[in-house]
Order: C-alpha cells, then structure tokens, then sequence
C-alpha cells in the first residue's frame, strides 16, 4: 500500500466504517455485541469509550492512537486484502487490518475463543 492510500484511510471516521463490521457479521448469523466484544478486546475500550468515538466520528489515525492495544495482537496471523497482517510495516495500518481480520473471522463462523486469542 502506498502511503497517500494509507493516509487516505487513516483520516477515515471509524463511526462510518463500524456499521459496515457489523453488518459483515450479522450477514453470517452473528451480532452486533461481537463485533463490539473483539473491538474491546482489541482496543482495551469499554461501551462508554466506543459510543464517544462513534459519536465523535473519531478517525482511525485517533481511535488507535487512545487505544490500549492487546497483547496478543501478535498471535493475529493471516492474510486481509491480499497482505499478511504480520507484515504490514506501518503500525497503524497493521492495526487497522488486525481489526478486518478479526472481523473477518467471525464472519467466517470462527468461535469467539479463537478469535480473542485465549
């Protein structure tokens, strides 16, 4: 990815994105409260966090910046278009695609153990 693409997506609110997680995954059966469960577990947000960012239309570049990353983010392996997600160099973009391929996976029906790394 070249870096005007990257800013492009950096400068993203996450509040016009998020809608799109959580359809992806009530399209294959599972709920809003997942979508927000790997969102939390991911950015060490709680509810009353998410909804301000939401409510603020907080873009990417930001809403990873205040996060409390996990971990285990490390143990997120895979491809998410067409890039390994344990490759990706810039540290906000690797972040923003752990985000899809955690999504990613639960809309592929993964157990929620699995995709929170436990």
């Amino acid at each position: 990815m070249n870096s005007k693409n990257n800013e492009r997506v950096f400068n993203m609110s996450f509040a016009g994105v998020y809608p799109h997680y959580i359809q992806k995954a009530e399209k294959k059966g599972r709920t809003k409260a997942e979508v927000d469960e790997i969102i939390h577990w991911l950015t060490g947000y709680d509810a009353k966090t998410l909804q301000k960012h939401l409510d603020d239309k907080t873009n990417f570049r930001d809403f990873f910046h205040q996060a409390k990353i996990h971990p285990n983010v490390s143990m997120i392996k895979g491809l998410i278009c067409g890039y390994r997600v344990e490759e990706i160099e810039d540290p906000l973009m690797q972040q923003i695609r752990y985000l899809d391929k955690l999504i990613d996976e639960l809309a592929k029906g993964k157990a929620m153990e699995k995709i929170l790394r436990k």
